[in-house]
């Protein structure tokens, strides 16, 4: 009940912040991981596509792809809460999925070993400054996190939706650093 709670208030905040408010947020903290040292270093991205009032990634993937970057994104198989990281090789391979985020095409599925992945940029509705965060409640980034603990794992967001502390459990897996407009926070987990 506590992270709904803490979801709706950030959702909240961020609908007050406006429209333009949060493209011009956005586009700091998009140009804050352009110019971080984990994404010139890395050779193979996985991020997720992003949707509705998330930090837009699309501009981010096809700015990335043109750059030479690797790029993966995830692919959510529903029944086993899983997700897999599938090679983009083109954002027009994308369309509308599961949970209406846009996803391969099945034609342009090319499932890679996670262990070629070099960064991967976690979504997230809360965060704490420890690198836990409250997703969308289904658990699929935990689950597959948990099996690739040496891939660098940064989440982007609006400082606003830094919280004091993450109510979390076990088998939550902390995120390595966090960028938001403000500053990049080395995560103390």
């Amino acid at each position: 009940m506590v992270k709904k709670v803490i979801r709706n208030q950030i959702f909240e905040a961020k609908l007050e912040l406006g429209k333009e408010r949060r493209k011009l947020l956005n586009n700091a903290i998009i140009e804050k991981l352009y110019n971080s040292s984990f994404y010139k270093e890395a050779n193979h991205i996985m991020v997720y596509v992003s949707f509705g009032s998330e930090i837009n990634t699309h501009d981010f993937i096809k700015e990335s792809l043109k750059k030479g970057k690797r790029i993966s994104v995830p692919v959510t198989f529903p029944d086993s809460k899983e997700i897999k990281p599938s090679e983009l090789l083109d954002f027009d391979e994308l369309e509308i999925g599961f949970y209406n985020i846009l996803t391969p095409k099945d034609e342009s599925i090319r499932f890679i070993d996670p262990n070629e992945i070099d960064l991967i940029i976690v979504p997230g509705v809360a965060f704490d400054r420890k690198g836990y965060r409250i997703g969308y409640g289904g658990g699929y980034y935990d689950r597959f996190l948990s099996s690739y603990p040496d891939i660098i794992k940064l989440s982007i967001a609006y400082d606003l939706q830094l919280i004091d502390e993450v109510p979390r459990k076990d088998h939550d897996i902390p995120v390595d650093f966090i960028i938001t407009e403000k500053e990049v926070i080395k995560c103390s987990h």
